[in-house]
């Protein structure tokens, strides 16, 4: 599973851990994924997304019938 969000396309970002003693390493912060199931009732069968949280409120305000027809208009196989 990739770590990427199926709606947003939220991906890990990279920087720089700081010491205190201002020694630099490298680290990412990974997007808040969650797995979902919803049902599409216009399919009749339940689809399983990868989502950011912001992603879960994005599919409340909009409705799942809505992101999946956007998801395939960009070619995303569900």
């Amino acid at each position: 599973m990739s770590r990427r969000c199926a709606v947003t396309g939220a991906a890990p970002s990279f920087g720089n851990a700081v010491s205190h003693s201002h020694r630099r390493t490298r680290r990412r912060w990974n997007p808040n994924l969650q797995r979902h199931r919803y049902r599409v009732a216009g399919e009749r069968r339940f689809v399983t997304l990868t989502l950011t949280a912001k992603a879960l409120r994005t599919v409340d305000r909009k409705g799942i019938d809505r992101v999946v027809a956007e998801l395939r208009a960009r070619g995303v196989r569900l």
